[in-house]
């Protein structure tokens, strides 16, 4: 049964003129409770919001099936990244981008999309289908905290899908896990004109510690960054206080701690290393060095009963997938990490996180053509 390539399209276009950026995916929820309703599916919304501050909560969706099938979730986050105020689409063709001045959206409203035109699709021609589970989450992109904050206990599913990365027919398998690093720097205020001698440069020492890290890919499974450095108040004031952050993946869990331990001891080598040149220092620096696990590794076996499936959808649609291995978190971390098989399929969105995204309506259509098989 063929797509009904123009009604997805308005659909895409409808979502993604709904700004949603994170903690403010309330309207984006409405609409779809609203949309599935109207097809007599079960539609619940969790209390997750109390926990991740959004404005909702995540949605769960159901709808039984008529087939004696495996059951399956499928996985969307309604929040965007910025900038995200009044987006408009525009579309050339088959080719939707915004105006310039935002994203797009694509990121995750092309899957929402998708499974909207599907489960239309699938009721309008009477199509058996099995059990299926849609998870709608908030807050995807600020840390994945709708996810954390959902209770998989109340799926029926043990196999899944996010819908949720680039190109065509791409599924990944594997992904890396992450540690965000915060590294607070105590020095000591004084005039930097009239008593410089007597502070400590909390922002001098912070460049020291980023200056001994090795950052950028550390192996074949690992990389490290610096993304953000604050500190200071004003330029005559030798600052007090300065705030490194930062994060590491990798593939492994045993290497993720061992380089974050590594992070944590350069930065405290630099501060008990500290000496004070002219003898009239008020005090000594101090270091506050706070780790936050992000997310865990995602590996799933080629053998495994999800890979099947996708395999075994594939083949009914005669299209010819790739399984990779990804450098970046999502929500799928976390639903390996509740015990549960979580793929991520491709959903054709380019240039996702700029004002440049897009995304063609062929390749959605594509991906609605592949999520129609894993359900039939």
């Amino acid at each position: 049964m063929r797509i009904n390539q123009e009604r997805l399209a308005a659909t895409f276009i409808t979502l993604c003129e709904i700004d949603s950026p994170s903690k403010k995916e309330g309207r984006v929820a409405e609409y779809l409770k609203s949309v599935f309703k109207e097809m007599d599916a079960e539609v619940t919304e969790d209390g997750s919001a109390d926990e991740t501050g959004s404005d909702c909560g995540n949605l769960l969706v159901r709808f039984s099936g008529s087939l004696d099938k495996e059951p399956v979730f499928l996985n969307c986050h309604m929040d965007t990244v910025l900038p995200a105020d009044g987006v408009k689409v525009l579309r050339k063709g088959e080719v939707f981008t915004s105006a310039g001045d935002t994203v797009l959206g694509g990121d995750d409203k092309a899957g929402i999309a998708v499974l909207i035109e599907v489960m239309q699709t699938l009721q309008e021609n009477n199509m058996p289908f099995g059990p299926v589970e849609l998870v709608f989450t908030t807050c995807e992109e600020i840390g994945l905290l709708g996810v954390k904050a959902f209770d998989p206990n109340l799926l029926k599913s043990k196999i899944g899908f996010a819908l949720d990365t680039t190109g065509v027919h791409k599924v990944i398998i594997g992904a890396p896990a992450a540690n965000r690093i915060v590294a607070e720097i105590n020095g000591v205020a004084a005039h930097a004109g009239l008593n410089p001698e007597e502070g400590i440069n909390a922002i001098q020492l912070a460049a020291q510690a980023i200056a001994g890290l090795e950052l950028g890919r550390l192996d074949s499974e690992s990389t490290a960054n610096i993304g953000l450095v604050e500190g200071g108040t004003a330029t005559n004031i030798i600052p007090e206080k300065a705030v490194v952050k930062g994060e590491i993946r990798s593939h492994s869990e045993e290497k993720l701690a061992v380089y974050t331990e590594k992070t944590r001891a350069v930065f405290s080598k630099i501060i008990s290393n500290w000496q004070d040149p002219a003898g009239k220092t008020k005090g000594r620096p101090s270091l506050d060095f706070l780790v936050i696990p992000d997310y865990p590794v995602m590996k799933l076996d080629s053998n495994s009963n999800v890979i099947r499936r996708a395999e075994q959808a594939a083949a009914l649609i005669n299209a010819d997938l790739e399984f990779l291995v990804a450098g970046g978190g999502s929500d799928a971390n976390i639903f390996n990490s509740y015990g549960l098989q979580c793929a991520i399929l491709s959903t054709g969105m380019d240039k996702v996180h700029s004002t440049e995204e897009t995304i063609r309506l062929s390749d959605m259509a594509r991906t609605a053509e592949l999520v129609m098989a894993l359900l039939t």
